[in-house]
């Protein structure tokens, strides 16, 4: 069975947390927009670690019956979007995701948490 939106993201987030990934945001797009439930964005400090977090969240998210996710960015790692349908994950390096600045863009204000580390 697929989970629902709330477990897929509290797996994206136990998983990036996990992983070491740095700043990590959620920005819920729940009853705003058809894209998605949840957005999440993190960092990785080099393109190994951007690789190695898009990697193993793809391969967690299977095996907890995810189906269908898509990747984007592999194998140059600045900036890996993962569309796991309810929830979109983008993990970037920290300068590409200065210069794109998602949060600003899609928050308006309203991000969900943010997740020390």
């Amino acid at each position: 069975m697929r989970p629902d939106a709330e477990e897929t993201l509290r797996l994206v987030l136990a998983r990036i947390d996990a992983l070491k990934a740095e700043d990590t945001v959620t920005i819920d797009f729940a009853g705003k927009s058809s894209i998605a439930d949840f957005m999440v964005v993190t960092s990785g400090r080099s393109h190994r670690q951007v690789g190695a977090v898009a990697d193993h969240l793809v391969k967690d998210l299977a095996a907890a019956g995810v189906r269908g996710v898509r990747v984007e960015g592999l194998p140059h790692c600045d900036w890996v979007l993962i569309d796991a349908g309810d929830v979109i994950v983008h993990v970037f390096r920290p300068d590409v995701r200065a210069f794109y600045d998602l949060e600003k863009m899609w928050a308006h204000g309203r991000p969900q948490g943010r997740q020390a580390n």
